[in-house]
């Protein structure tokens, strides 16, 4: 293990462990959370997500970090689409059981918070299974297009807010593995149970253990880049 590794893992620590030391750490997190949920979707997706990118490159090439990569408009990008995902989270977890109600299933958006069970498994299920098939290509998408904006200019802040060449990048895209695996094999074997765990837990927890799965989207992407390259 490199110096590297010992330093990711430490940082996984230092920023996880107080939340376990502490209760009043954790109450005030709560607390923020529910009173601000954007700005703690952006914070975290900015970090994790892009922790997780950052562990892909590692698997990828073997360095956390290189030049052009650019960690910080990457953090940015995540940043957003936090605030996308929180959005979408309280979409679908109103529509989710709204659908399963229309169908003549009762009672799905109280089981969510009642206990363990068939119904409230089925509503956590419906949940993820509408906002992966219906959100999450497109957001997968858009974050394709923003990292190869990205890199095309350099890595830099300065080159995000470069006018994107929505066009150029899209039909350079390789849409094959984009369809192929990230679509097809992601989202029904990965997404949609990752997901149907995220939505059986407390709400509070939710963009939380969404920002995590961020270190596994890092290692997909670094298998979806290995396979475009082949």
């Amino acid at each position: 293990m490199k110096k590297s590794d010992l330093m990711f893992v430490g940082l996984v620590l230092v920023i996880f462990l107080p939340f376990f030391l502490s209760r009043r750490l954790y109450e005030a997190y709560n607390s923020f959370n529910a009173g601000h949920p954007f700005i703690l979707g952006f914070l975290k997706f900015a970090l994790l997500a892009t922790m997780g990118e950052s562990l892909g490159l590692r698997l990828r090439e073997g360095v956390y970090h290189k030049p052009g990569f650019g960690l910080l408009p990457r953090a940015i990008v995540w940043g957003f689409l936090g605030i996308t995902i929180v959005a979408a989270f309280k979409i679908f977890s109103a529509g989710g059981p709204a659908l399963l109600k229309t169908m003549g299933i009762a009672g799905a958006a109280e089981s969510l918070a009642g206990p363990m069970g068939g119904l409230r498994l089925l509503a956590a299920f419906t949940i993820s299974l509408t906002l992966n098939t219906i959100y999450a290509p497109v957001m997968m998408t858009l974050h394709k297009i923003t990292d190869t904006h990205i890199v095309n200019n350099g890595g830099t802040v300065a080159g995000l807010f470069r006018p994107l060449a929505m066009e150029e990048i899209m039909a350079g895209l390789n849409w094959r593995v984009q369809w192929n695996f990230i679509f097809k094999k992601t989202i029904p074997f990965f997404w949609i149970p990752a997901h149907t765990i995220t939505f059986l837990l407390p709400v509070q927890f939710q963009v939380l253990f969404a920002a995590l799965l961020g270190v596994a989207l890092g290692v997909i992407l670094a298998i979806g880049v290995l396979k475009s390259k082949r």
